[in-house]
């Protein structure tokens, strides 16, 4: 069993940078694929961006590729989530997630944090 926690949201204008983190306990986070995601009332749960367990292999949503950078520290059972030139359509509840292999589907993620809410003011 994985429990997982977000940190880093807030209130943040156009433009502006945030770093959220992902901390995991009650298990390695190194066995996991990990994942980011988000949502907005009314909407589905967006996939953001993951990362292989190891950090070889990334993949990133087209809404967000060249503004967010993913990556982890399995010495530390951290997951971060780097995102820079943000834009008022990234205000979301941010989640993130743990999964056997990489994918972009939240259907496969077993372990979900209770997210982090992100704003960003135009």
């Amino acid at each position: 069993q994985v429990q997982l926690a977000e940190s880093g949201g807030g209130f943040v204008q156009a433009g502006d940078s945030l770093r959220l983190s992902c901390a995991a306990s009650g298990r390695t986070l190194s066995i996991y694929a990990m994942g980011w995601f988000r949502q907005t009332p009314g909407k589905e749960r967006e996939f953001i961006a993951n990362i292989r367990w190891d950090s070889t292999n990334s993949v990133y949503a087209d809404s967000v590729k060249g503004r967010f950078i993913i990556s982890r520290d399995n010495a530390k059972n951290t997951v971060y989530l780097q995102m820079n030139s943000l834009k008022p359509e990234d205000t979301a509840v941010y989640y993130c997630a743990a999964a056997n292999q990489l994918s972009i589907w939240k259907n496969e993620y077993d372990y979900w944090g209770q997210g982090t809410q992100v704003t960003v003011s135009s």
